[in-house]
């Protein structure tokens, strides 16, 4: 069975789920709104920029999740999926997901974004493997820091490679779906790299490779 892998934020998604999160926590108050809005713009255009520290990114991001108990941060999470996440999803990334599943593929969703804001969003999009950035626990608890390598640009080959070697399956035949240039590593490794809505330099990168891009707004 190929692999279908996805990325999640701008592909699947409408939006960026790791940056709604930080609006909806500024928007509820959560956390300081004015300082906390002021960094994770920053955060998210560096993202765009292609110069995001991603280790000092998850740092100030999952501070949150070491400082309340699970059961709220649940709460708040449901809350988020009705307010930002149902409203970004994508009836043409649901089609192009269900067309993957008929096919018999498997199926992936590859994010940087961490695990505690994507698992949810993975399982209401019905796909069960999720490779993310992931966050700490330790007595049921988030610690507030990250574990393992982040699944982000090189990381997100190295999370990919490590998977296909505990789970004795290849990229033959395999499509990787991104809108983001940070994704170059991964969509150059796969049989049907496929730019959905690309940015500028992963447009220009997919032309000159005769990649297809495609659109799912």
């Amino acid at each position: 069975m190929p692999l279908a892998i996805f990325d999640l934020d701008n592909t699947l998604l409408g939006g960026d789920s790791d940056h709604a999160w930080g609006e909806f926590i500024v928007a509820h108050r959560i956390v300081d709104p004015e300082q906390y809005q002021a960094r994770n713009d920053q955060f998210f255009n560096d993202y765009l920029a292609g110069k995001l520290d991603i280790q000092v990114y998850l740092n100030f991001c999952l501070a949150l999740l070491g400082e309340h108990p699970q059961g709220q941060l649940d709460a708040w999470h449901a809350q988020f999926m009705q307010e930002k996440i149902l409203p970004i999803v994508l009836p043409k990334a649901q089609a192009l997901i269900e067309r993957h599943r008929q096919a018999g593929d498997t199926l992936i969703i590859i994010t940087a974004t961490n695990r505690f804001i994507t698992g949810p969003i993975a399982r209401h999009l019905g796909i069960d493997l999720l490779l993310a950035t992931e966050c700490e626990r330790a007595n049921g608890q988030y610690t507030g820091r990250t574990t393992d390598i982040p699944c982000f640009r090189d990381g997100k080959v190295n999370r990919l490679e490590r998977w296909l070697l505990e789970n004795n399956r290849t990229l033959e035949g395999s499509y990787f779906y991104s809108d983001s240039h940070n994704d170059l590593p991964l969509l150059g490794m796969v049989d049907h790299p496929v730019a959905v809505d690309p940015d500028d330099t992963l447009r220009a990168h997919a032309q000159a490779q005769g990649w297809p891009v495609i659109s799912l707004r």
